[in-house]
C-alpha cells in the first residue's frame, strides 16, 4: 500500500466572541482538513491549526508523501524535518494560546496533523478502530468537561446572527451556561476561562457561584498565565478548597514552581510543559502536577503515548487540552484518550461552542452523553468526510480576511488602546 494523493484544505468556522488572556476571539476560526489516499482506495483523515504559518507547512509536504507507506511513520518524521528546515519560520501570532502555532513546534505539528491521517489509513485498511493501533483502549468511553467562557452576547462587527448562548459577563449568566452546557451533553465537570479584561476578583466570584450551583462537580479555573504570583496566591487563598486544579495561572516554570510550593493546590498546564525538554525541567522544578496533553503540539498520537508513560512514572496527573477544533480532532483526541490508562481528568473540549451547522464530517456533530466521547467499533476514527460542508467552510476561510488568529487585534476593536501584558494582573 502507497500513498497516492494528499489533499490539504484550509477551513474557517464561526467562532463565538469569547474573552481570554489576549483578548477575544475572532469571528472565525481557521483549521486545515488532511486526506491520505493510498492506492488501494483508503482515505485516512487529519485535522490541524489552520493559520498560515502551519498551513504553508502542510501544503509543502503533499508531494513528497506520494509514493510513501502509510505505515513509514519514520520516514514521515524524515520528511516533515527535511520540509520544515527550508521553509522560514511564521509569525507567532496566536502562540501564547495555541502553542501548536509558534514556530518552534512546527515540526511536532505538521508531523502530528499526517501521523493521525496515517495512522486513520492504517486502521481503515486493517478494518480496526484506530485505538486498537495504539495498544487496545483501556474504556470506550472518554470523559470531557464543561469550558465555560467569559463572553459578549455577539462580536463587535455582527458578522453574522448572534450565537445561541447569549452574554456571559454575570456570575449568573456563567451559571446558566452551565447548566445549558450540563443539560445538554451531561458534564460532570467544569472549567472556567479566565485571564481576562473583567479581572481576578470577578472570576473568583464566577467560581463561587459556579461551586454553589454545583457543589459536587470538580471545578478548574484557567488564566492562562495572566496573573501575576502574588494575584495567583491572593486568588488562591479566596478559592480555597473550591479547586479540583489550578491550570496556568502565573507564567513561567518558575513561578508555577513557586505558586505550588506555597499553596499546595496541583498545578495543571498546558503551556509551560509543551514539549519533553520543558516537562524534564518541570519534573526538576515540581512545577506542575497535571500536564494537558495536547497531540497536535506534542508530536502526534504516539508521542501523546510516551509522555503519558512518563507522568506515570514521575506521579503526575494526564489530561486533555483543546484548541477551537472539529469532530476529526476530536476523535483524535478521543482514540489517544481511551488508550492511556493513565488518563487522570475530565478531557477539555471546545466542542460545545461550535455550530451545529459547521461540522465537516458525515452526520453533523458528534454526541456527548454523560459527558463522554464514545470509541466505536468502526475502522479508523470512526468518522467520515461530508464533502458538501468541506467545501462550503472552505468557501467561507476564501471569503473572509483572517489568515492568523490574532486576538489583540480583535479586542482592539472593542478597545482601540488594547495592548499584550501578561501577566496582566
Amino acid at each position: 500500500m502507497k500513498i497516492k494523493h494528499v489533499r490539504v484544505t484550509p477551513i474557517a468556522f464561526r467562532d463565538a466572541p469569547l474573552l481570554n488572556a489576549s483578548g477575544i476571539h475572532e469571528p472565525y476560526a481557521l483549521r486545515s482538513i488532511i486526506e491520505v489516499e493510498s492506492d488501494n482506495g483508503f482515505v485516512g483523515l487529519g485535522e490541524s491549526y489552520g493559520d498560515a504559518p502551519v498551513l504553508s507547512v502542510l501544503k509543502a509536504m503533499k508531494d513528497s508523501l506520494v509514493g510513501l507507506d502509510p505505515f513509514d511513520l519514520n520516514g514521515l518524521r524524515a520528511r516533515v524535518k527535511a520540509t520544515v528546515a527550508r521553509i522560514q519560520p511564521g509569525s507567532n501570532s496566536g502562540a501564547e494560546l495555541a502553542p501548536g502555532s509558534h514556530p518552534s513546534k512546527q515540526v511536532a505539528n505538521a508531523y502530528s496533523a499526517f501521523e493521525v491521517a496515517f495512522l486513520d489509513l492504517q486502521a481503515r485498511s486493517l478494518g480496526m478502530p484506530l485505538v486498537d493501533l495504539l495498544g487496545g483502549a483501556v474504556r470506550n468511553e472518554v470523559p470531557f468537561s464543561a469550558y465555560l467562557f467569559l463572553k459578549y452576547a455577539e462580536h463587535v462587527d455582527s458578522p453574522y446572527q448572534p450565537d445561541r448562548w447569549g452574554e456571559g459577563i454575570s456570575p449568573e449568566q456563567l451559571v446558566a451556561q452551565a447548566r445549558k452546557m450540563i443539560d445538554e451533553n451531561g458534564f460532570q465537570s467544569i472549567k472556567l476561562k479566565a485571564g481576562t479584561l473583567l479581572g481576578p476578583e470577578h472570576e473568583v466570584a464566577c467560581i463561587k457561584a459556579l461551586k454553589q450551583a454545583f457543589p459536587n462537580a470538580p471545578l478548574r479555573i484557567d488564566p492562562n498565565g495572566n496573573w501575576s504570583l502574588e494575584t495567583a496566591i491572593r486568588m488562591a487563598e479566596l478559592m480555597g478548597d473550591d479547586l479540583q486544579y489550578y491550570e496556568d495561572p502565573c507564567p513561567g516554570l518558575e513561578g508555577m514552581a513557586e505558586l505550588h510550593r506555597r499553596t499546595g493546590i496541583p498545578l495543571a498546564t498546558n503551556m509551560v510543559v509543551t514539549d519533553f525538554d520543558e516537562f524534564r525541567r518541570s519534573v526538576a522544578l515540581n512545577s506542575v502536577q497535571i500536564v494537558l496533553a495536547d497531540h497536535h503540539y506534542w508530536g502526534g498520537l504516539r508521542d501523546t503515548q510516551i509522555l503519558s508513560r512518563m507522568c506515570e512514572t514521575f506521579d503526575i496527573g494526564v489530561s486533555m487540552h483543546s484548541n477551537s477544533h472539529l469532530g476529526i480532532s476530536l476523535m483524535a483526541m478521543t482514540h489517544v484518550a481511551a488508550a492511556v490508562p493513565n488518563l487522570s481528568y475530565a478531557c477539555d473540549t471546545h466542542y460545545p461552542w461550535q455550530e451545529e451547522d459547521e461540522e465537516v464530517i458525515k452526520g453533523g456533530k458528534l454526541p456527548i452523553r454523560n459527558g463522554c466521547v464514545t470509541i466505536t467499533k468502526a475502522p479508523g476514527l470512526g468518522v467520515e468526510l461530508d464533502y458538501d460542508q468541506l467545501g462550503k467552510l472552505h468557501d467561507q476561510y476564501l471569503a473572509i480576511d483572517i489568515r492568523s488568529r490574532d486576538d489583540v487585534r480583535q479586542m482592539q476593536k472593542y478597545r482601540p488602546d488594547w495592548k499584550a501584558v501578561k501577566p496582566r494582573f
